[in-house]
């Protein structure tokens, strides 16, 4: 359980000494019992390198496993709990949602609102959690009257990293036809798959190697790993577009079909409904 706290406290911060800081050890003891886990499931869970750390696919998959277990702890305590204080406002969004485009913006949001305690549920079930005032939902907008805000409705594009993209001669969108790509299976959500991406720009489906996988989180880190292209939504993915970690593999893009959309909760207080408005002020 050491081990597996530390490998989750290293993983979210991609750093063994911020992992150190947070657990009040140091980075040797966090290093040595993420060893000990290593040898325990015999794959390694992090490329070391010179500035730090970045998860292997076994190490991602290993996160989002531990994410979703601590968050039916987390659903737990909630329920135990007799009442939550008025003013804290609970959110909930998929690991992808939170990590790209929510926690940098509930940062900015302290800024103007230090005053309003803010606290997310990070969850890839798509079932929205009860003690959530807010929750940000992919794909169409249902017409209950209930108050949904639309933050952002973007494009999709083909990205892979640049050693993927270096290593394939990709010069368009049929060369993509025949190369590795990364297929996210999701069920229930509208999510656009590669089939549905190529059609819009009027070709056939796909013939390369398929990668399946039902996280679009591990999907990104794969495509960073170099195992296959994937496909990206611009205003999600921008902060690894930034980075470099993935570049865009052909000029082409297709409109979602879909927009990332904010559902208030009825009984949501009025700290909720201010950083509602907030959120939907700030799309980009």
């Amino acid at each position: 359980m050491t081990s597996l706290v530390c490998f989750e406290a290293a993983a979210r911060n991609l750093s063994f000494k911020a992992a150190a800081a947070e657990l009040n050890g140091t980075p040797a003891a966090v290093s040595h019992q993420i060893k000990s886990l290593e040898r325990e499931i015999a794959d390694r869970l992090f490329r070391r390198q010179h500035r730090g750390v970045e998860l292997t696919e076994t190490g991602a998959i290993l996160f989002v496993a531990l994410q979703r277990g601590f968050e039916g702890i987390s659903e737990t305590v909630a329920a135990i709990r007799a009442r939550r204080p008025e003013e804290e406002v609970v959110i909930q969004a998929t690991t992808a949602m939170s990590a790209f485009w929510l926690t940098p913006r509930i940062s900015g949001f302290w800024q103007s609102h230090p005053e309003i305690v803010v606290s997310q549920i990070v969850s890839d079930t798509g079932i929205a959690s009860e003690s959530a005032d807010l929750v940000i939902h992919y794909g169409q907008m249902p017409d209950d009257g209930g108050d949904y805000r639309v933050l952002f409705h973007d494009r999709i594009m083909a990205l892979g990293s640049p050693t993927y993209a270096g290593a394939r001669r990709i010069r368009g969108v049929a060369d993509l036809l025949e190369q590795p790509l990364i297929h996210v299976t999701a069920e229930d959500r509208g999510w656009t798959g590669w089939a549905d991406w190529f059609a819009a720009l009027g070709h056939g489906a796909p013939t390369g190697r398929r990668h399946p996988v039902n996280n679009y989180m591990i999907a990104l880190q794969m495509a960073q790993d170099g195992v296959g292209a994937v496909l990206g939504w611009d205003g999600l993915v921008g902060p690894l577009l930034e980075g470099g970690q993935l570049v865009q593999l052909v000029p082409e893009t297709v409109a979602s079909p879909h927009p990332f959309f904010l559902k208030l909760h009825p009984r949501a207080s009025h700290n909720a409904r201010v950083f509602c408005d907030w959120l939907e002020g700030r799309p980009g």
